[in-house]
């Protein structure tokens, strides 16, 4: 009876993904519940290289993908899904642009980079979103290694503006986070490549996709690029910025560390052809084969083989041009970007601001809940209802204490007659 109840698009059906996915956004960082991700991140880099890039934040990706079917029942849940997917894409990527501490790029990269997961689930495109899940454990959690690398070189300083030139003394470190970024980028023929069109791909063709959503994932990718490799130009190219000091001791990374990187930099490049899509022709989607027993397929409803590498072709060009902007205005420093800043700044203080998010939450949510609990909670129902309790019970133990105390005054004779009174009154009790 309770699997008849759940028809496709039917309210039951469509309360229970919902709920689920406000489950989901809150443990994969999604709006309106990723802002602690970034601040998670202050820890240690390899916890931020383990759990809050490549293991813990998509579990709630994951769950969306093995309950695919049950998702597909609901149409609306899949769309709202897909717009929060790709909002978050977007918004997170737009406040990585203006970022200076190397690990919130990251951060805010790995928001985007999970919006974009959420957007393939959205347009049932599971396989490719638990793909990326794969190809982006590579590449991120090289990036945030990387990053840690070049941290602990330079005495643990994480703002770019006191880095570059970096890439002769930390060659290892800059050949690999150079691999991770252009996996990350989308450019062929890197891992990120084709979990990343392949996604494009499925939001445009998709019965549940549309090129709204096509256009904001190949706007994301582009400004991905963008910002990837304006940390790698601040972080390792141009004038050194590093404090003199402590330039004379930069060098790199023990193997205990470069190891690591050069090993995911091996899966950043190559991670991609476990799942090269069907339009190359060349070896078959070992991925897609494998997922095809585990998540809900959904054919594309639209498009040919010519649009797939029209549009393919696109967010390449794309991803280069992000690259070759980035070049001109952060290869050499922060000079020619500071003059573009001037003209733009209210657009560089709402990114810097993350998009005043935080002060948003502070003025609807912290602040009502605060007065609500001073005022209230605590002033009229703490203050007069438990406090009063406990303080009445402690007065009138107080007062009972104060009334038999006298008892206790010291006197043997008095404790004698009490004790014979007892007695008697035992005695006269017993008989």
């Amino acid at each position: 009876e309770a699997s008849t109840r759940l028809t496709e698009g039917g309210t039951l059906v469509t309360a229970i993904t919902l709920l689920l996915f406000l489950g989901a956004t809150g443990k994969s960082a999604q709006i309106p519940l990723f802002v602690w991700l970034p601040d998670a991140m202050e820890g240690p880099t390899p916890v931020s290289a383990l759990i809050h890039a490549a293991t813990m934040v998509t579990a709630g990706l994951y769950m969306v993908a093995r309950l695919s079917h049950l998702f597909v029942l609901a149409p609306f849940t899949m769309n709202v899904i897909a717009v929060v997917g790709a909002t978050t894409a977007i918004l997170a990527a737009t406040i990585a642009i203006t970022q200076t501490d190397i690990k919130r790029v990251l951060a805010y990269s790995t928001v985007s980079q999970l919006g974009y997961m959420f957007l393939a689930m959205g347009v049932g495109a599971f396989g490719a979103g638990v793909f990326h899940v794969m190809t982006h454990a590579f590449f991120k959690a090289l990036l945030f290694l990387g990053s840690g690398s070049v941290i602990l070189a330079i005495h643990h300083e994480q703002d770019m503006r006191k880095m570059g030139a970096l890439k002769n003394k930390l060659p290892i470190t800059y050949v690999t986070m150079l691999l991770g970024t252009l996996a990350i980028s989308g450019i062929p023929f890197f891992s990120g490549f084709f979990s990343k069109d392949e996604i494009l791909w499925k939001a445009f063709s998709s019965p549940f996709g549309s090129p709204w959503l096509w256009f904001v994932g190949f706007l994301t990718a582009g400004i991905t690029a963008f910002y990837m490799f304006r940390m790698i130009y601040l972080t390792f190219h141009g004038e050194s910025r590093v404090d003199s000091h402590v330039a004379e001791h930069v060098r790199e990374s023990p193997l205990s560390m470069t190891l690591p990187l050069m090993i995911l930099a091996a899966l950043a490049v190559i991670g991609g052809f476990f799942g090269v899509p069907h339009v190359f022709h060349v070896i078959p989607n070992g991925i897609e084969v494998y997922f095809h027993n585990f998540f809900a397929e959904i054919p594309a409803s639209h498009g040919n083989v010519s649009t797939e590498w029209t549009l393919m072709i696109l967010s390449v060009i794309f991803a280069l041009f992000a690259w070759f902007m980035a070049s001109r205005l952060y290869h050499s420093g922060f000079e020619i970007a500071s003059r573009l800043r001037s003209k733009w700044e209210w657009a560089y203080q709402l990114s810097l601001n993350k998009w005043y998010v935080d002060e948003l939450y502070n003025s609807l949510i912290i602040r009502p809940i605060r007065l609500l609990s001073t005022h209230l909670l605590w002033g009229l129902f703490d203050q007069n209802v438990i406090d009063r309790a406990v303080n009445t019970t402690g007065a009138v133990a107080r007062s009972v204490g104060n009334t038999i105390r006298p008892l206790q005054n010291g006197l043997i004779q008095n404790y004698a007659l009490i004790f014979t009174l007892g007695t008697f009154l035992i005695l006269w009790y017993l008989t």
